[in-house]
């Protein structure tokens, strides 16, 4: 497996690899309409284009044998900042695996990235979003040490999600 940091020419790589995952992991949740809105607004080319080149921001794409299988975009300062004491927290935005990759060790790969980015950075913690109904990346966050430090909102067109921020003190 290999990591690289995206450029800006890995827009529509990371879009179609953000949206095919956001698909398979959470379209059942959903109404079409909310999922269009949704979509729409944030897995985009033209939404991932702007991250990408957005002050703060820096994304890792996972590679198996040359194939996007995952990608890690994270945030510094933290867009959930006020929700805790830390001084220098950095946001986990967004992780995730391409579908039918769960538990091949991508996500760990792209997590070991991310808290050393945090640690080259100075973060004094980490922080993240995870709904409140996924089980699964609630039991990875945990083996790394995060933990809930609060309950939040999280929009899917005009649908609100219960989610919980997790954070991990470095």
């Amino acid at each position: 497996m290999n990591i690289r940091i995206a450029t800006p020419d890995d827009a529509t790589l990371v879009a179609a690899l953000g949206r095919d995952s956001f698909l398979a992991a959470f379209e059942y949740l959903y109404s079409p309409e909310d999922l269009d809105a949704f979509l729409g607004g944030h897995k985009t080319e033209e939404a991932f284009a702007a991250y990408l080149a957005k002050p703060g921001y820096r994304t890792a794409i996972a590679e198996i044998e040359g194939v996007a299988a995952g990608y890690c975009m994270i945030s510094m300062p933290s867009e959930f900042a006020e929700h805790s004491d830390a001084r220098r927290p950095m946001a986990l935005q967004q992780l995730y695996t391409a579908p039918g990759r769960t538990g091949a060790g991508i996500g760990a790969a792209l997590m070991d990235w991310a808290l050393g980015e945090a640690r080259a950075q100075n973060a004094d913690a980490v922080q993240l979003s995870v709904w409140s109904g996924n089980h699964g990346a609630q039991r990875f966050y945990a083996r790394y040490g995060f933990a809930n430090i609060a309950d939040i909102e999280f929009w899917v067109g005009n649908q609100c999600d219960e989610e919980f921020l997790f954070e991990l003190r470095l």
